[in-house]
């Protein structure tokens, strides 16, 4: 119980800390970027919303098709906007990792600030201009706007929840924007702003990294950039996942990696199982004590979504089923992983891939 009371407060100071968007200022030249491989239902409507991005003259967008089979490289290229065909990943790189790096090294000389922008998320028209004012005026080196998280299936909205949900209830928000850690460096690469500068001062994208963008934002901190998760409620929205089937198999390729460790991953597993599932069982069996820890987990989920833009009721209420659901799906990567069987997108996920 009092774990979950203490995680509770935590996201109760963290959504009160949590950097907002603000007006929208005057904007350097600026690249947008988009690393894409099989996204023929995403690319469209998300260049759409890259295209309307204000003011238009200082934005240049850039596409790097990642081997794409079903037909994204047309309709990029349909778009009018500049679309490369990427290489394939040399040894020792993953697929996202080294387009990514292939984007950098394309945009023009002139972008002091470079933006990562996944094909399933949806900016709002002033969305890069607001983060990179936000960028400006805290005099940060890297923003993550965390985006609005869609949730459709009934499998999306007992699991993507916890996105929002854990980095608010677990992660000092204000110490890990300026702490010197790398373990205290997070970032989301749906939607990533970052200076050039400090990008480059840190050797860009991590090779064989999964989780890249926290390897990324970890490479960031070990070169003394400062930045880290601001609100990007306002300015963008993404649906990672469509059904349980695409949500489990893209959890499954990088929940093995996301702790450290085997070790580190069943450790939190544990833990979440302490303080969100024991007062449950406690509960049923009667317990008063077991009852508030349910309920304190309840309240955290609320403060979460209510704070991101999330369901938050009854969602809520099915909180520990939810975590038993995340608990399930680490079990089930780690598994997968040992066994070999992981892939993503046609690539197999390699057997020593880090996170940073």
């Amino acid at each position: 119980m009092a774990a979950a009371l203490a995680g509770t407060a935590h996201a109760a100071v963290n959504a009160r800390l949590l950097r907002r968007a603000v007006r929208a200022g005057p904007l350097p030249d600026v690249s947008v970027l988009l690393p894409v491989r099989d996204e023929a239902d995403n690319i469209a409507a998300c260049l759409d919303t890259l295209l309307a991005q204000q003011p238009r003259e200082r934005i240049e967008v850039i596409v790097v098709d990642d081997g794409s089979s079903d037909g994204t490289r047309k309709i990029a290229e349909a778009s009018g906007v500049r679309v490369v065909p990427g290489t394939a990943p040399p040894a020792g790189w993953l697929g996202k990792p080294h387009a990514c790096r292939q984007l950098a090294d394309l945009a023009r000389p002139s972008s002091t600030v470079l933006v990562f922008v996944d094909a399933d998320v949806r900016l709002e028209p002033d969305a890069v201009a607001r983060a990179i004012t936000l960028l400006e005026r805290h005099r940060l080196d890297f923003v993550s706007p965390y985006p609005r998280q869609l949730a459709g299936s009934p499998a999306e909205r007992l699991v993507q929840p916890l996105l929002s949900w854990s980095w608010l209830t677990f992660l000092p928000l204000r110490l890990a924007e300026h702490s010197p850690r790398p373990s205290l460096a997070v970032a989301n690469g749906q939607f990533l702003v970052v200076r050039r500068a400090a990008y480059q001062r840190a050797g860009g994208h991590v090779p064989d990294a999964v989780l890249d963008d926290i390897a990324l934002a970890r490479a960031l901190r070990r070169t003394g950039a400062r930045g880290g998760i601001v609100d990007g409620t306002a300015l963008a929205s993404c649906r990672m996942y469509h059904g349980w089937a695409p949500l489990r198999d893209g959890y499954g390729k990088s929940l093995w990696a996301a702790f450290g460790s085997p070790q580190g991953a069943l450790g939190v597993v544990a833990a979440l199982g302490v303080a969100y599932l024991v007062p449950v069982a406690a509960a049923l069996r009667g317990s008063r004590v077991g009852l508030l820890g349910y309920a304190a987990g309840v309240v955290g989920r609320v403060i979460a979504a209510r704070r991101t833009g999330g369901r938050a009721l009854p969602d809520a209420l099915a909180h520990p089923v939810s975590v038993a659901a995340f608990s399930w799906l680490v079990v089930r990567s780690l598994v997968e992983h040992r066994r070999g069987t992981l892939t993503w997108k046609g690539r197999d996920v390699p057997a020593q891939a880090i996170g940073g």
